[in-house]
């Protein structure tokens, strides 16, 4: 169990803002920090692996004080056990995969280990090689490897996915799964993937601004089963022009490119690069096999 309160003052492009989140994690529980960037979600994974400090608040795992400010007691991150997978992967380049597997191990920790995720993440042919010689999959799995290598009572996982094509996501997406289930491991994962989401997590703690501002199950936070029949999917903006008394908004969602009509209003709130939801509360769909 993770019992969470904290408060971070932070700086984003639109200005100062305060993280101030409250949330408890049951354990072996999958769920993941969601919303736009800049709002919150890598900090709270650093303030729980102890790479940041938060300015107030208490983190509490397993009954365990891992940060307490009132107390000005916080836990080093060597000692909290945890697994970071980094979102760049964060591998020693000058180190096999064996060794990147074997140097995130606990001293004194059994080899066997790293023996078996190897045989796990199907490495074994690769586990003598240096991590500049392989792919970006499997960069991914030695990286989901190398944290589970660290006997993590806590997995955190930084838009671990983002870098990779569809196909790579989805098949690592069943690894981690399986990696989590066998190990029973509480994980918290950043991401931006609304179809990566719904795919992984327990619950979804959606953040803006510094605020957790709802939560739920994948189907309650994306509206999907509503009576109105809405239906949303995460996308970026790659373009706004002006046409006539509104504005054409292009979107790219997924590997699709979809232009929607805004209002003036809704478009001096948008940019080239902002990711936003497009909601649709009228939707008849056709599935077509493809």
């Amino acid at each position: 169990m993770i019992e969470l309160t904290l408060k971070k003052q932070l700086l984003s492009s639109s200005g100062e803002f305060t993280l101030d989140a409250q949330f408890n994690v049951a354990a072996g529980e999958f769920i993941t920090l969601f919303g736009p960037s800049g709002a919150g979600k890598t900090t709270l994974l650093r303030c729980l692996a102890g790479l940041a400090e938060p300015d107030a608040g208490r983190i509490v795992v397993g009954g365990e004080t891992w940060f307490d400010g009132a107390a000005h007691h916080s836990l080093p991150p060597q000692q909290r056990r945890v697994g970071y997978m980094f979102q760049d992967y964060a591998l020693f380049p000058n180190m096999s995969v064996r060794g990147n597997l074997e140097f995130a191990q606990p001293r004194g920790a059994d080899k066997r280990r790293v023996s078996e995720l190897i045989e796990l993440m199907a490495l074994g042919e690769m586990q003598q090689r240096k991590p500049a010689t392989l792919s970006g999959g499997q960069q991914q799995r030695v990286a989901l490897a190398r944290a589970l290598a660290a006997e993590p009572r806590l997995l955190l996982l930084d838009e671990p996915f983002s870098a990779l094509d569809h196909a790579t996501r989805v098949r690592l997406h069943e690894e981690v799964l399986a990696m989590q289930r066998r190990y029973g491991l509480t994980t918290v994962m950043v991401s931006h993937d609304v179809g990566e989401v719904y795919r992984l997590s327990q619950r979804v703690l959606l953040l803006e601004q510094g605020k957790l501002v709802q939560q739920g199950t994948p189907a309650e936070v994306f509206g999907v089963g509503h009576a109105g029949g809405k239906f949303s999917f995460a996308g970026e903006v790659l373009a706004i022009e002006a046409a006539d008394v509104v504005f054409a908004v292009t979107l790219l969602v997924g590997n699709q490119i979809v232009r929607v009509i805004a209002t003036a209003d809704e478009a001096q709130r948008l940019k080239p690069g902002d990711r936003v939801m497009l909601l649709s509360k009228a939707f008849n769909p056709v599935l077509v096999a493809c």
